[in-house]
């Protein structure tokens, strides 16, 4: 797998070292019980799981590098997109207002089911598009697009990257097969803090 060098990205304003970010996000990332969680799909207002899930969203943009053919043309956004249900209210908007990726605004986006996701740059799946992700994943196998998934056996589906609860808290496990047929490099400071699969199931 492609290693970003230590460097890794930045946003327009100054951002804390990876290991500091990302260490700080899983100290803090205590999950909701699955009945509060239930209770959020009905409220325009994120539970504490999802404000915590957006925030680890926008902090991939940085240390996650794409390649150019991944864009329409140069002027072309970045798309994070989510897919079908959103739980995470105005907390995703409202984190990458006025941020750039590269010098490409990001914007998110929110797709009805059947939509095609391959002008995406991150896709998020829900829980509730468990049924269909290995339909969607397939029909992503080889594109620049980092799938993140949160259901059982997304990563068997080939999905890239996974979160899941270890002891209460919200981690991210890597299918690092899976990155490689897509020509995402990610920064190794990251790939430290993940699982790793297939040499670790989480």
């Amino acid at each position: 797998m492609a290693i970003l060098n230590d460097h890794g990205r930045r946003s327009r304003r100054a951002l804390p070292p990876l290991a500091l970010l990302l260490h700080g996000l899983l100290a803090a990332a205590v999950v909701v019980s699955s009945g509060v969680a239930g209770a959020a799909a009905r409220s325009p207002e994120p539970t504490a799981e999802y404000t915590l899930k957006a925030a680890f969203l926008f902090n991939f943009t940085k240390f996650v590098e794409w390649p150019p053919d991944a864009f329409a043309d140069e002027k072309s956004p970045f798309n994070l997109c989510i897919l079908g249900e959103d739980r995470f209210g105005a907390s995703l908007d409202t984190l990458v207002a006025n941020e750039a990726v590269h010098g490409r605004p990001i914007f998110v986006r929110r797709l009805p089911r059947g939509a095609d996701p391959r002008a995406c740059q991150i896709l998020f799946l829900p829980r509730t598009e468990r049924e269909r992700q290995a339909e969607v994943l397939a029909g992503l196998r080889s594109a620049p697009v980092l799938t993140v998934g949160e259901s059982d056996r997304f990563l068997d589906d080939c999905g890239l990257l996974l979160f899941f609860l270890d002891a209460d808290r919200i981690r991210f496990a890597v299918n690092q097969r899976a990155v490689e047929r897509t020509r995402l490099t990610i920064s190794s400071k990251m790939l430290r803090l993940a699982k790793l699969v297939p040499e670790e199931h989480p």
